[in-house]
């Protein structure tokens, strides 16, 4: 034992949260692994929730779990240690072969631990964003730069995080008793509170929780609808065509396991109605008096998951045919579905379609997905009578519903963009051009 034991050499290495977007403050909401463990590199470690999706961290290396540095509920962002992990010879054995002594840890490359849990902010002023009425509030920078974006005055909240600090929960649910204030009542909505009602003395109930992305997003989906001026054009794409050519296309590509949906044909000819009308791929500066309009175009397509809607981005949607954009489509849904989506994969997006064409209605009114000014929401298609050439022809026909900024966009603009989508869409020889 005493001469295997001077062959053994081990490190023991940091595994960290890797780049996660621009999110922070993501909150644990699974420990996959225990002390003890012995995992192999790409193994699941721990699942993280954002307010869009829930991912799952792999690790980089082989080795065994020798500590864990966070728990469910922690809030971790980009760099957090998730825990140590002892890898290289003695690992790889089983634990009763190893004496202690004959670790030798290689000190040089384990940097000192940093916490998961953000540190106090200190309470001065170069250190700390004056709010409006001066007051000074415990808050991470992270929580400080959230309230700003939402106008929220921090000396208002009373924090009830540990020592008092304010949580991002403090700040929602501040906007929340904000918009929910009667008529009247200073910074609030004009409008009348919610009631409250006892619905058990009517028969029996039963209370089920939202899960968090729902709870977030909908937080999200309340003030884009009450701070954004909706207008939504409603218009019909003929797809008769379309779709005939897609069933051939799918015959021809099914055996290389990839789905044509007429969701690919509808992100090819988005982007060629946003090439032509460039403001529905723009969104206000902060000021409200500038528009950015954006050279590139990333599209989000919202998914239906069991946890609730996600919205990944296809970028460059510019750059790839159909059948490209039919297998990224099959990838990017599959991941959402099996909360598998990294931060990077919902970020970015100018434009969004929403489609419910597998479910069915004939329209709808999308919620625009701020900062985006537009969004496209398709309906199922059916069989109609459309009189063409002095006559009534059967013809298959795509109902399409665009939300718009009335702000930047006005009922014109919104009406010439879905008359050259459904142009685009009836004659599918425009999208080679």
């Amino acid at each position: 034992m005493a001469d295997l034991s001077t062959k053994l050499r081990t490190e023991v290495v940091q595994v960290t949260v890797p780049d996660i977007g621009n999110f922070k403050d993501v909150s644990v909401i699974e420990v996959l692994v225990k002390v003890g463990d012995k995992i192999n590199a790409e193994d699941n470690l721990v699942t993280l929730e954002t307010d869009k999706a829930a991912m799952e961290v792999p690790s980089p290396y082989a080795g065994v779990v020798t500590e864990i540095k966070l728990n469910v509920g922690d809030k971790v962002s980009q760099g957090a240690v998730i825990l140590l992990l002892e890898s290289g010879d003695a690992a790889s054995l089983p634990q009763e072969l190893v004496a202690p002594h004959a670790v030798v840890v290689a000190a040089q490359t384990v940097p000192p631990v940093i916490a998961a849990q953000p540190a106090a902010v200190p309470q001065t002023v170069a250190d700390v964003q004056q709010v409006v009425s001066g007051g000074k509030a415990h808050a991470s920078p992270a929580i400080r730069r959230f309230a700003r974006e939402l106008g929220v005055d921090l000396a208002q909240l009373k924090g009830n995080g540990k020592k008092g600090r304010v949580t991002k929960d403090d700040v929602q649910n501040f906007v929340k008793a904000a918009l929910a204030q009667p008529r009247g009542a200073a910074g609030g909505l004009q409008v009348s509170a919610m009631p409250q009602i006892d619905f058990a003395q009517f028969g029996a109930i039963e209370t089920k929780p939202l899960s968090r992305i729902k709870k977030i997003s909908g937080a999200n989906l309340h003030r884009n609808w009450v701070s954004i001026p909706h207008v939504t054009q409603f218009d019909e794409a003929d797809i008769t065509d379309m779709e005939a050519f897609r069933k051939q296309l799918g015959e021809e590509y099914a055996p290389q396991g990839i789905k044509i949906t007429p969701l690919a044909f509808l992100l090819r000819a988005v982007m060629e109605a946003l090439q032509h009308f460039p403001d529905f791929n723009a969104s206000l500066d902060a000021s409200g008096e500038n528009l950015i309009l954006k050279k590139y175009i990333h599209i989000g397509v919202a998914v239906d998951t069991p946890d609730g809607l996600v919205v990944p981005v296809l970028r460059d949607v510019d750059k790839k045919g159909i059948v490209q954009l039919a297998k990224e489509l099959g990838e990017i849904s599959a991941r959402a579905r099996d909360r598998k989506l990294a931060a990077a994969d919902m970020q970015g997006g100018g434009f969004t379609i929403s489609s419910l064409g597998g479910i069915g209605g004939t329209s709808f009114t999308p919620i625009i997905n701020a900062p985006e000014v537009a969004i496209l929401g398709v309906s199922r298609s059916c069989m109609k009578q459309v009189y063409r050439d002095g006559k009534f022809v059967p013809r298959l026909m795509l109902p399409l519903s665009l939300s718009y900024d009335h702000r930047v966009i006005d009922g014109a603009s919104a009406a010439r963009f879905t008359v050259y989508l459904a142009q685009m869409l009836a004659d599918i020889r425009r999208l080679a051009l």
